[in-house]
């Protein structure tokens, strides 16, 4: 092996995940404040963000069918050129003064943050195929230390500053991003002229073939969708829960900053922990945690117990973000590396994210637990 395939990309991809999930924290857990405090309604945040997620839902699989082929850009130029895209947006998001107009370009900053969260995986995971030393679970812990930091921080810059600063805080991380992937040792990895010119399997154009090809991640992804739902809704209405809990944007950024702190243990064990347990049986360990974090929210008087609810992040998104990018890992052939990353975050939670929205005076916490619940029963089964 040469010297630059030994090289240890840990503390580089480390860097790369900590910019990408503040960027997360910023857009994705203060989605409420800021549109809230832009006039918009529980309705309207729920049809924006159901909009964004079908729209994310539909360029995925598009994207990663692209990526997976020999003659497109690598992941890095990929990840690059979205980032970009998303400066692009965010300063419109800065200047507007169009209540329209300002949920247009939040709408497609989230469907483009939905859209980047695969990839940003698999540029870690194919570093590790094409031989690097990179330590996955580490870097994904740091970008759980990120996101604590950058809830913690925004909580209070928000009571101070307003909504303003959300758009400031996603200019910065992006140009920060960019950077770094510049400087990132990633290239594509060159296939060889037989494998280039064979014509594409069945499966790598036909979805039903494809599930076909790799039955038990179909049903192991369905209990996944529902786990994302649930994830996706605590992030999407953090605020309005906060909010119904006797808190505010302080006590929601403190909230989401200890269910952050609470997924380290697990991540930087995980490379030990990958070696002692199946990763099946992790998902299911994951399903079971997210629906007592769930049930634990929906019973907390207020916001004590809500913070203390954060404690069940350790063993349910803490082990489902690392273990589901290792099993798809260990059952794709090569061929297919990026696509079932890509739909493992499929948005369907746009179709419940929209239905929440229109019951939001009833059920903001009902709804999140009953997603848990699902994801369950279709992991053990």
């Amino acid at each position: 092996m040469s010297p630059s395939k030994s090289k240890n990309l840990t503390p580089s991809y480390a860097v790369i995940q900590g910019l990408y999930w503040m960027y997360f924290a910023a857009i994705m857990s203060f989605s409420g404040f800021f549109l809230l405090s832009g006039g918009f309604t529980n309705t309207q945040i729920g049809i924006l963000a159901a909009i964004a997620g079908l729209l994310s839902a539909v360029l995925q699989p598009v994207l990663a069918g692209y990526a997976d082929q020999p003659q497109s850009p690598s992941l890095k130029k990929l990840i690059q050129m979205l980032y970009f895209l998303q400066l692009i947006l965010v300063i419109g998001l800065f200047l507007s003064h169009s209540l329209i107009l300002t949920g247009l370009l939040y709408g497609s900053s989230i469907a483009l943050l939905q859209l980047m969260t695969p990839f940003i995986n698999s540029l870690g995971m194919e570093s590790i195929n094409q031989g690097h030393s990179l330590n996955f679970g580490l870097a994904r812990g740091m970008g759980s230390v990120a996101y604590a930091c950058i809830c913690y921080i925004l909580g209070i810059i928000t009571v101070k500053a307003g909504p303003v600063s959300i758009p400031i805080t996603v200019i910065v991380l992006t140009l920060l991003s960019l950077g770094i992937l510049i400087l990132f040792p990633f290239s594509k990895a060159k296939s060889d002229s037989t494998a280039t010119n064979a014509p594409k399997s069945s499966s790598d154009s036909n979805p039903i073939l494809f599930f076909r090809k790799y039955k038990r991640f179909s049903l192991v992804l369905l209990g996944c969708i529902f786990i994302y739902l649930s994830h996706v809704l605590l992030n999407n209405f953090n605020f309005q829960i906060a909010l119904a809990k006797g808190g505010g944007s302080a006590e929601m950024g403190t909230a989401s900053a200890i269910a952050a702190i609470c997924e380290l243990p697990t991540l930087f064990l995980f490379g030990y922990i990958i070696r002692k347990f199946r990763c099946d049986l992790l998902l299911k360990t994951a399903g079971i945690f997210f629906t007592i974090k769930a049930l634990g929210t929906l019973l907390a008087p207020g916001i004590p117990v809500f913070y203390g609810v954060q404690i069940f992040q350790m063993l349910g998104w803490g082990l489902m973000t690392a273990a589901s990018v290792y099993y798809v890992n260990a059952l794709m052939e090569p061929e297919d590396a990026i696509k079932p990353i890509s739909q493992w975050h499929i948005p369907l939670e746009a179709y419940l994210v929209l239905f929440l929205a229109e019951h939001s005076s009833t059920l903001p916490e009902y709804t999140q637990c009953c997603s848990s619940q699902q994801s369950l029963h279709s992991l053990v089964h």
